[in-house]
Parts: structure tokens; C-alpha cells; sequence
């Protein structure tokens, strides 16, 4: 089985700590930081190799913090190619707060990437994809970059027979889906409003939606992640709704790459993309039971993937 290609343009050092409460003006004493890969196509390499499926991350690095990145990625234990940009590769602070157990979420811009290091990138991940079937992009892009960056890929991956799975947002999404066809695309709750001008009903309304993409032909799968709702896999002949069990939610980062991670496999296995789905969910689930950056276990993918709720729509 080739090995399932992911690309992070704008990759980030994770850090997690925990607070007893976020107040201002006063110094906030945390528990000693957790530090994981950060970045979509990094996240959904991780959760890949959990689910025993071959995969290797194309990503960026810069600087000191890239390379503890690299370290960290290297601990992991999946192969990954990095490529030495100039500028330093961003960091992500997680603050848990355990007096309510919510989430503050501090998202750094990243660096700026010169028109030879994108266009040095875009290279290298056609390169890789031509030894593979399935290439994801997943994931903002660098300041510096086109926002047809994707775009291009796209096109370059559909003349060589690769399907590509775009999860991007802003810019980056928009002119994918305006210029070029991508094999499979996952808007979440958030990104749809964006795409679609205003807010469809779930389900029918998102649904209906994501029909009419498939049907001008920018896309073959449409999936709508929308939380503890569940997800939307759409595609030409089926609309199904994939749900998770009612659980107590430790923590939502890195469960949307998780599910783009079970989709794949499910993929790579020969399943319909609606039956993949079920596995998606499960895998997004079981990251939902990990605290802060830490992503799923296949013990508990395997015991949530037969309380996975489908419904037609």
C-alpha cells in the first residue's frame, strides 16, 4: 500500500499547559507544558500512524523552534521529509483551565515564506504524490504564500491521477474551490458560512449545499464536520450523517484531522466514502477522550467504532 502523503505549509510547535483560572493583570501560574507537532497535515500524519496506516509528512521548518519540531516528529516514528525555510516556524499556546474546564486557544500567524520556498514546496509534494494515491493538505497557509497555492496543487496532483483532500479555510479554500477540483474537501461548522454566503439548516440546508458543489464538479466527497452534531459525508449518489456516542469531551484539538486521518484509511482500505465515514468519526471520537494536543488511541477508535450512528439525509 503506497503511503498516504500529507503537507503542512504553515506548521507550529505545540504547547499545553494547564491554569486554575485565566484572569488579567496577574501572573498566571501553569503546570509544566506538554509539547506536541502542531499543524493540520501533521496532526492527521500522527493519528495515520496510530491507525497502522503508511503515511509521510511533508512539512516546513525554521529556526530553533523548527527544529524541536523535527525532534518531536522524529519521536513519533512515522517518516516525514522537512524543508529549511529562512523564517522561524511558529509556536501555539493552549491554556486548559481546570476551575471550568475550558479551552483558550492563542494561534500565532507563522512565518513568511519567499516565492522560492513555496515554489520549492509545491514541487517537492508533486514529487512525493506521484508514488502515492491520496495527498492531504490540510491546514492555513504561510504568510507569502498564493491563495491558490492549493489550487495549483490540485491541478498539478489531477493530471498525474492523485486524488487530493483539501481541509484549509479562508483565502486558501476559497480560491481552490473557485479555480480547480479537489477529490474530497471538509469545511466544519464555521467554514461553510463562509463558502456558502450565509448559514444553512443542518442538516438538509449544509447538505443540499455540498450537493450543489459536487454537482458543478469542484468536488467528488464533500464532508461537513459540525462538532458534537457529527459530521456530513456528501457525495454524487449518497447524503449520510455520521454521529458520535453522548461523551464527556477532554478536549477538541486535532479531532477534525483525526476524522480526515479515519476517512484515508477507510479510503486506502477500499471502503465507500460513506462508510468511511464511520471510521472518520471514531477516530475524531477517540481524540476527543485525550487531553490538550494528544491525539487518539486505536484501542479506543476500535471500541467507539461500533457506536457510531448513521442516518441518511
Amino acid at each position: 500500500m503506497p503511503p498516504i502523503v500529507t503537507l503542512t505549509v504553515n506548521p507550529a510547535l505545540d504547547l499545553t499547559a494547564s491554569v486554575d483560572r485565566v484572569v488579567s493583570g496577574r501572573k498566571l501560574r501553569c503546570s509544566k507544558p506538554r509539547l506536541d507537532p502542531g499543524g493540520g497535515g501533521i496532526n492527521v500524519a500522527r493519528a495515520l500512524h496510530r491507525l497502522g496506516t503508511p503515511t509521510v509528512a511533508l512539512y516546513t521548518v525554521g529556526g530553533p523552534t523548527g527544529e524541536r519540531l523535527r525532534k518531536l516528529i522524529d519521536r513519533e516514528g512515522f517518516p516525514h521529509r522537512p524543508i529549511a525555510i529562512a523564517d522561524e516556524t511558529r509556536e501555539s499556546f493552549t491554556a486548559h483551565e481546570d476551575s471550568t474546564g475550558k479551552q483558550y486557544r492563542f494561534i500565532l500567524p507563522g512565518p513568511e515564506l519567499s516565492a522560492n520556498e513555496w515554489q520549492g514546496l509545491l514541487e517537492t509534494a508533486v514529487e512525493m504524490a506521484e508514488r502515492a494515491d491520496l495527498l492531504v493538505a490540510s491546514g492555513s497557509l504561510a504568510p507569502g504564500m498564493p491563495d491558490n497555492f492549493f489550487a495549483r496543487l490540485a491541478k498539478a496532483l489531477e493530471r498525474r491521477g492523485v486524488r487530493m483532500i483539501l481541509d484549509s479555510s479562508g483565502p486558501g479554500l476559497l480560491a481552490t474551490l473557485a479555480e480547480a477540483h479537489v477529490y474530497l474537501v471538509k469545511p466544519n461548522m464555521h467554514e461553510i458560512i463562509e463558502l456558502a454566503g450565509q448559514e444553512p439548516s443542518w442538516p438538509d440546508g449544509q447538505a443540499d449545499w455540498a450537493s450543489a458543489l459536487i454537482k458543478r464538479g469542484q468536488s467528488d466527497v464533500v464532508v461537513i464536520t459540525h462538532g458534537a452534531e457529527g459530521a456530513l459525508v456528501v457525495t454524487r449518489d449518497r447524503r449520510t450523517r455520521v454521529r458520535p456516542p453522548a461523551m464527556q469531551v477532554l478536549s477538541a484539538i486535532g479531532a477534525g484531522d483525526s476524522f480526515i486521518a479515519g476517512l484515508c484509511t477507510g479510503l486506502t482500505r477500499g471502503q465507500a466514502a460513506s462508510e468511511a465515514g464511520i471510521l472518520g468519526m471514531a477516530t475524531a471520537a477517540a481524540t476527543l477522550l485525550t487531553p490538550g494536543t494528544e491525539l487518539c488511541h486505536l484501542e479506543d477508535v476500535e471500541r467507539l467504532r461500533a457506536e457510531i450512528e448513521v442516518l441518511e439525509v
